[in-house]
């Protein structure tokens, strides 16, 4: 259900060009006139430039481009990703957030997002530097009705959503390392993180983290990652609105996950095979009891690492370590 403010939001952007009355809003939104006065004050904290005339109402003059729940409403054209979203200016990590949010019952498709992380972490507990209002910091709450053995695939469904907004939204050409980083040019720019809540046969929620360096310049980026990483800004020598981006994500994310609840995964695998990186190359996969040089075929129909060793035998790992780049070591 959308909250007062965001209907009222609504309703202002829907009248730019002339004056809603306090009266007519108090009746659209069935509260008080005072409490319609109150909620345009903390629209204008949020940075809204919002004009009150006697007799006449209010009206919306400018809209805010920093980031806040009220701001990522306004041009969010999805149906239930990000209807319900918690902003932080500066938290640990979005997933600790999101997963207290979840076990409070929070809603399928709730977004929580950040200006800043200061313990945001990747895969295998790996640190993640999110700088201040530098990137998308976000984690994504879904209760999705699949058997929580198919939860990896929405690592690769994700990866999907985000490398589609990216091409789209900046003229990029990210390529999927697999499981969870975008590369461009070969550098890391973004990593998601799947986390699950489950009991044997059903998922309770699942939480998607996803973290994207847009407006980073190199020194920005932590000095043992510079040569290693890099962000919108180093690849396109442009500023990214982060609101802007941060939309265009949800929305593709939102299609993407739906094609994927109504039609399984096979039509993901071969979106993710366009973008996937090193595919048709040779490189070194290690598990715990060995380590071979194999060609990447691609991906498997649920979501597995196909391989070809040096002597033609495939096979398919779920869990392992790559060697990506064996020339650089990086």
């Amino acid at each position: 259900m959308e909250s007062t403010r965001t209907r009222l939001i609504k309703i202002l952007s829907a009248e730019r060009d002339s004056y809603i009355s306090g009266q007519a809003l108090s009746d659209a939104l069935n509260i008080s006139r005072n409490a319609v006065w109150k909620h345009m004050k903390e629209l204008e904290k949020d940075g809204y430039e919002i004009e009150g005339k006697p007799r006449k109402g209010y009206r919306i003059l400018s809209f805010p481009d920093k980031l806040s729940s009220n701001t990522l409403q306004w041009g969010l054209h999805t149906n239930w990703l990000g209807q319900h979203t918690i902003h932080k200016s500066s938290t640990p990590s979005t997933q600790f957030v999101a997963h207290q949010a979840a076990r409070e019952m929070a809603a399928h498709g709730t977004v929580v997002i950040a200006d800043e992380q200061t313990q945001g972490r990747g895969r295998m507990n790996r640190s993640w530097y999110s700088a201040k209002e530098k990137g998308v910091w976000m984690s994504i709450i879904l209760r999705p009705g699949i058997q929580p053995y198919l939860a990896p695939q929405l690592t690769l469904m994700s990866a999907v959503a985000l490398a589609d907004a990216l091409r789209r939204h900046t003229g990029t050409k990210p390529l999927i390392k697999w499981p969870n980083d975008i590369l461009l040019s070969g550098k890391k720019t973004a990593g998601i993180l799947t986390e699950m809540q489950a009991e044997q046969d059903q998922i309770q929620y699942v939480v998607i983290g996803i973290g994207l360096n847009v407006n980073h310049q190199e020194t920005d980026l932590a000095e043992d990652l510079q040569g290693r990483a890099t962000s919108l800004y180093l690849e396109t020598g442009k500023t990214w609105q982060i609101k802007e981006l941060v939309q265009d994500i949800l929305q593709s994310f939102e299609k993407t996950y739906e094609q994927y609840i109504d039609n399984g995964f096979p039509a993901i695998k071969d979106r993710w095979e366009k973008y996937g990186f090193k595919i048709g190359e040779k490189i070194t996969a290690k598990t715990l009891k060995d380590s071979w040089k194999a060609k990447f075929l691609g991906i498997s129909e649920d979501g597995a690492l196909i391989l070809q060793t040096e002597n033609g035998e495939t096979k398919q790992l779920y869990s392992a370590e790559i060697d990506w780049f064996e020339r650089n070591g990086q």
